[in-house]
């Protein structure tokens, strides 16, 4: 596998963890935005909601690039199956710890789920994009091939 190839499937990992975290945690399950455990951009405000909508709205085109990018990377040579989706489980393993470290612990802008126990659901997020990564990896490693034997008749 070329280098290529790897960033190409690593990539859509990162962007596809992105929309199911946008898509799932921002929009469907509505537990947090993108800077909605910020003091000046409050989503129990019209203003605030406004502005976390619109961050929102940059993450996902952001992703969709990152997407982009990754697709264009592997046009040419698509890896096998298994490698393809042990890439895309690292990437979005990937981009789940480093938004968790970043955006949850750092800065703070967001928690997976605003709260008194926002810490269980933060953890929890870690928690599970660690699975993502060892799973991926374990797809995505190289298998030994058993050596190819002859039929040979036996001897008389």
């Amino acid at each position: 596998m070329t280098r290529r190839t790897f960033w190409g499937a690593f990539l859509l990992g990162v962007g596809l963890g992105g929309f199911v975290d946008g898509i799932l945690l921002h929009q469907i399950l509505q537990w947090h935005h993108m800077l909605s455990s910020t003091e000046r951009w409050p989503v129990t405000t019209e203003h605030g909601l406004k502005v976390n909508t619109l961050a929102d709205g940059l993450f996902h085109a952001a992703m969709w690039l990152v997407v982009f990018v990754g697709l264009a990377l592997i046009r040419d040579r698509v890896p096998p199956r298994r490698v393809l989706y042990g890439l895309v489980l690292v990437g979005w393993g990937a981009f789940n710890i480093v938004e968790g470290i970043v955006d949850h612990e750092l800065l703070g802008i967001h928690h997976v789920r605003s709260g008194a126990d926002h810490r269980v659901y933060d953890w929890a997020f870690l928690g599970i994009s660690a699975v993502l990564i060892l799973a991926g990896w374990w797809l995505a490693r190289p298998r030994r091939r058993a050596p190819l034997t002859r039929d040979v008749p036996p001897p008389t």
